[in-house]
């Protein structure tokens, strides 16, 4: 019986955060093809950096940092120095074109180039533990112990002038914005009522 507590307790702080974080549903819309800052169609081809549309105080590109207990950087966090790029990611269309074009309202794969050689994989997965927020990480359920990692999909919306990702769970129609939530690990992207809004540049 003991060895149940765990899971039953890590169900019921991922039932609460759901349900007590302010959270804003996205609804969907005539989809596009994804462009980036040179207004190229994205594709699943090339490899990018997601950066935020104005640049400045907004800070830099996603790269990967460390979570609460973890020897292994499986965390993505924004960078605070806007002169940094962060690290470059691709997109996967998850069988949905066959162009291999990336398009908004769409679900799609988002991993990065480089993987940390102590992760499983580098695609983008979510995760509930009991940091404040639900956040965005990378790997599997082996990478994240004694965490759950949420069964759902990326999808990319038109977002004022730029672009903002959205997250929507597999066990209801509900996508909700990613944002970023500043903690003593950085400026871990995060799944709340305020969208980073980025663009895409193109990574040679």
């Amino acid at each position: 019986m003991m060895k149940s507590a765990p899971s039953l307790t890590l169900s019921f702080f991922f039932l609460f955060a759901i349900t007590t974080i302010n959270f804003t549903p996205s609804f969907s819309e005539a989809s596009e093809k994804v462009v980036d800052s040179q207004e190229r169609p994205v594709s699943s081809a090339a490899k990018y950096y997601v950066l935020p549309f104005f640049s400045g105080p907004e800070g830099g590109g996603v790269t990967l940092g460390q979570a609460e207990n973890s020897a292994c950087p499986v965390a993505v966090l924004q960078t605070t120095d806007e002169s940094d790029r962060g690290l470059a990611v691709k997109f996967g269309t998850g069988g949905n074109t066959s162009s291999g074009d990336i398009f908004t309202e769409k679900p799609l794969d988002v991993a990065f180039v480089d993987k940390p050689s102590c992760a499983s994989s580098s695609n983008w997965v979510v995760v509930s533990d009991d940091f404040p927020g639900i956040w965005v990480g990378i790997g599997g359920e082996g990478d994240h112990p004694g965490k759950k990692v949420v069964t759902g999909k990326f999808i990319v919306q038109k977002f004022d002038v730029g672009y903002k990702l959205v997250f929507c769970f597999d066990s209801s129609s509900n996508c909700y914005g990613i944002g970023r939530h500043d903690d003593v690990q950085g400026r871990r992207l995060v799944l709340n009522n305020k969208p980073f809004e980025f663009s895409f540049n193109y990574g040679s």
